[in-house]
């Protein structure tokens, strides 16, 4: 059972490069196709968010199916190998469940505790599930990650109060605008992100805030939500209109190419007029050129650490407890998977000692006629059905609960060698 992830974050790469890796919904599909086509690839879950691309397998042999997620992730951001390694973190069977568990509980987030991560990590579970890349033992995973992120959120308070990405980025443009309530506020997108984003603003006082997005359906379904904050709407034709009469934009959108760079902002803005863009996209929605430009500052997601590390300290006991109960929860994954190892030599008792079952059972019937054995055969079948399983009850009940490896291994071997369980069929493998 060779689990692992292979991925970066907030913690190995700058935005530049994590940009270069993310993997949008579309793409998905193609990327997982791939994946799986690797001859040691055998189960694959893509986590590609602003803050991580993680990209999680079942290994035949772990080392090949590692070198083959890394030459993918190479060739799929354009990144030679010998500056991605630098980058990438890789996380091996116990490491990588505890790694996705703790995910999953907002504990590895840049934003301790933040709950989006936990929708994303199931966004995640579902589209390998369409795209056919989970299996037994990803589709297991994610859902006690899953299951271990909403018991983190339910039962310690590190959720409580916890800020998002959004609102961090709120926060450090009232740190640098100062007053929100005077500013004109623009957010390009009408997503999650966006709604976030209005919801902090109005919360700091903010009340001038357009809305532009590719659809108006997208921006007035995000309206609805906040109707007494009389949002403006817009178009994406009408970007350069709205930015021009902003004091400050907040960029949120899907797009895979810049939706701004210097040469739009040039065209857009009065000489010498000011602007703070806060670009919370990944890809980045906002060119690096743009830094150039005298009276424009430019925010991204990895300008936010300072105003997130004031809201750490508070959480940190809360993790603490978060920890314990996430050690319950891998504990509980741990025995599913080493349930597993006992299943082939269970099922290949099972078939044995059904196809003694019938052929005595059969033996005895045609010796005692038709007419007997059509009036008592279903008595005899469920009498004989009984004893075999009364007697295979208690050896797979002891199998499926020893918990020592070694000690679950001999016992399987010794289950194939008393009952010749392996010149029935049973793989040797299984015990390696």
């Amino acid at each position: 059972m060779n689990i692992a992830v292979v991925g970066l974050s907030h913690k190995t790469a700058p935005v530049e490069v994590r940009e270069k890796l993310s993997i949008p919904t579309p793409q998905t599909e193609a990327a997982i196709a791939q994946l799986c086509s690797y001859p040691h690839v055998e189960e694959v879950a893509i986590l590609s968010t602003c803050n991580r691309l993680e990209i999680y397998i079942v290994a035949s042999e772990t080392d090949n199916g590692i070198r083959e997620v890394t030459q993918f992730l190479s060739e799929y951001g354009k990144v030679p190998l010998q500056h991605l390694r630098q980058h990438l973190f890789v996380l091996l069977h116990q490491d990588a469940v505890m790694h996705l568990m703790r995910v999953s509980s907002g504990l590895d987030s840049l934003v301790l505790g933040e709950g989006q991560i936990l929708s994303q990590v199931k966004h995640t579970h579902k589209l390998g599930q369409q795209c056919n890349g989970i299996g037994r033992v990803l589709n297991h995973l994610f859902k006690k990650s899953v299951e271990a992120g909403k018991r983190v959120r339910s039962e310690t308070s590190i959720g409580t109060g916890a800020v998002s990405i959004s609102s961090a980025a709120v926060e450090l443009a009232q740190i640098k605008a100062q007053n929100l309530a005077a500013s004109r506020v623009a957010i390009l997108g009408a997503g999650k992100m966006a709604r976030l984003l209005v919801q902090h603003l109005l919360s700091k006082g903010a009340h001038r805030i357009a809305i532009v997005n590719r659809s108006l359906a997208g921006a007035e379904e995000l309206a609805k939500q906040f109707p007494d904050a009389h949002l403006q709407l817009h178009t994406l034709d009408q970007m350069g209109a709205v930015i021009a009469d902003s004091d400050i934009v907040f960029t949120s959108t899907a797009a895979t190419e810049p939706l701004l760079d210097r040469a739009k902002l040039e065209a857009i803005l009065q000489p010498g007029q000011h602007l703070m863009l806060f670009d919370i996209s990944v890809p980045r929605n906002v060119d690096s050129d743009v830094n150039d430009l005298p009276h424009v500052h430019v925010f991204n997601v990895d300008d936010l650490k300072a105003v997130v590390a004031q809201n750490q300290e508070s959480r940190r006991q809360m993790a603490l407890e978060a920890e314990a109960l996430l050690d319950e929860e891998i504990e509980a994954f741990n025995n599913w998977v080493r349930s597993l190892e006992t299943v082939s030599t269970i099922k290949c008792l099972q078939d044995k000692m059904e196809s003694i079952r019938t052929q005595e059972l059969e033996k005895a019937l045609s010796r005692l006629g038709p007419e007997f054995a059509d009036k008592h055969q279903g008595i005899i079948e469920a009498l004989t059905k009984g004893i075999v399983n009364k007697i295979l009850h208690d050896p797979m009940v002891q199998l499926r609960a020893q918990q020592d490896i070694e000690a679950r291994r001999r016992a399987m071997e010794t289950l194939c060698t008393l009952f010749n369980l392996e010149s029935e069929g049973q793989s040797s493998q299984q015990f390696s």
